[in-house]
């Protein structure tokens, strides 16, 4: 009886469609990233010229067209369907089931990048410079599809632009997004630069249309003047107090710990995954992810505790990050007071002189390889809630010039949400 060979397996190929490479919603990952790495180097190795050195010669047209825009104009708004998508979700949770904030921060960047290049043009180099705040509205309390939407709300003619951007829970179609299902609010500050030289450069400024474009235009030059009274309030121009030293006995609690004690530092080589539109700068929005964690795991081994985010306090960048760099993070907690009513009776269970409220400040740098350089790339500033009454104590000049500029953040803070606590009543984005 005879026998039918045997069929060699076949070999199964597959063509994997293009998704998101670092954690961002893949429609904001695609207006970001233009060109696949491999081609940007391959052009920067023929050319034989460094697009993040500077030049002499200016590459923005003089010609250009700055005409006052609308706010609408650079309206941008993207739905990121969590509820829908399991896999999608599997980028946005955590160990214990919550969204990551982190991967929430990159999203935000990402979308004022879209935003600002929607008021500017392509013609000009646009980079984060600061976020001012970030602040939770609403806690999210079940998973739900989450819509990201923001437009450049003051500019008036120079580099610089602020962009608002709010998180809500996704409405029906033709739906407006309702007050309480407002999330997150956010501010960030994005400058304009020649490509070339990398210098400022102007862009168009905001042209305001009606009585609620007239209020978000007011808010963002009221934070802009708060923003250049509080350089004349930092600690070369104006020394500590008395009511600012921390090392008192009379109102040195028991329940102490010295700063030192309480860093946290970590080191990373910048890959070309996280990239901006530029292709050799890593994006501001990766940054923010990194920070937040670190700070989140900063205030944990601090309080022992699970914390609770409150803010993203006014924070900056200062130099760009090249990929192929190492960054160097480093955490520590600065500050800390007792929460405030509010916030403690949002906490089952809270009582008053349980919960603290603890800032984490981050110091980054970054080293390039071959040269061995360090510059500063920015500070940033995180409050969070913990279930704990526990305070920080400076022990060196340098930890309480620290601690000083950390309670001065607190205290600025406090006003300008104290000076807006009325206006998301008004309506929002």
């Amino acid at each position: 009886m005879g026998h039918r060979p045997r069929t060699p397996p076949t070999r199964r190929l597959h063509v994997s469609p293009r998704t998101q490479t670092d954690g961002v919603f893949k429609e904001l990952t695609e207006m970001r990233v233009r060109t696949p790495w491999i081609e940007a180097l391959r052009k920067k190795q023929e050319e034989g010229i460094d697009p993040t050195t500077k030049s002499s010669t200016p590459a923005t047209p003089s010609d250009r067209d700055l005409r006052p825009k609308g706010m609408s104009d650079s309206f941008h708004r993207v739905v990121i369907p969590l509820a829908q998508d399991p896999w999608l979700l599997d980028n946005y949770l955590n160990a214990s089931g919550h969204i990551r904030l982190g991967t929430i921060f990159m999203d935000l960047d990402a979308l004022s990048g879209v935003i600002a290049y929607k008021h500017t043009g392509e013609s000009v180099t646009t980079v984060t410079a600061a976020v001012d705040r970030i602040t939770i509205n609403h806690p999210l309390q079940e998973l739900c599809d989450l819509e990201l939407s923001g437009q450049v709300t003051f500019a008036t003619g120079r580099s610089s632009m602020e962009i608002s951007i709010q998180v809500a829970k996704a409405p029906e179609e033709g739906a407006a997004v309702q007050k309480e299902d407002v999330l997150m609010t956010c501010a960030f500050t994005m400058v304009s630069l020649d490509p070339n030289t990398k210098k400022p450069v102007a862009i168009c400024p905001v042209k305001v249309e009606t009585e609620e474009e007239r209020r978000l235009f007011a808010l963002g030059e009221k934070n802009y003047n708060i923003k250049k009274a509080r350089a004349k309030t930092g600690l070369r121009k104006q020394t500590p107090n008395d009511e600012e030293n921390p090392n008192n006995p009379l109102r040195k609690p028991p329940n102490t710990h010295y700063m030192s004690h309480t860093t946290l530092s970590s080191s990373q080589i910048m890959q070309p995954q996280y990239r901006n539109r530029h292709n050799f700068m890593i994006f501001g929005g990766y940054l923010l992810k990194t920070t937040f964690e670190l700070a989140f795991c900063t205030a944990a081994a601090f309080s022992h505790s699970r914390p609770t985010f409150l803010s993203l306090d006014p924070s900056t960048f200062e130099n760009p990050v090249p990929v192929g760099s190492v960054l160097y993070q480093k955490a520590t907690v600065a500050y800390t007071e007792p929460a405030s009513t509010e916030e403690t009776s949002s906490s089952e269970g809270g009582q008053a002189g349980k919960f603290t409220r603890v800032q984490i400040r981050i110091d980054s740098k970054v080293r390039d390889i071959e040269h061995g350089s360090t510059k500063p790339t920015g500070q940033f500033n995180y409050t969070f809630l913990v279930e704990k009454d526990i305070e920080v104590v400076p022990q060196t000049y340098e930890e309480f010039m620290i601690w000083v500029d950390a309670r001065r953040r607190a205290e600025r803070v406090r006003g300008s949400i104290d000076g807006v606590k009325g206006v998301g009543e008004e309506g929002g984005l």
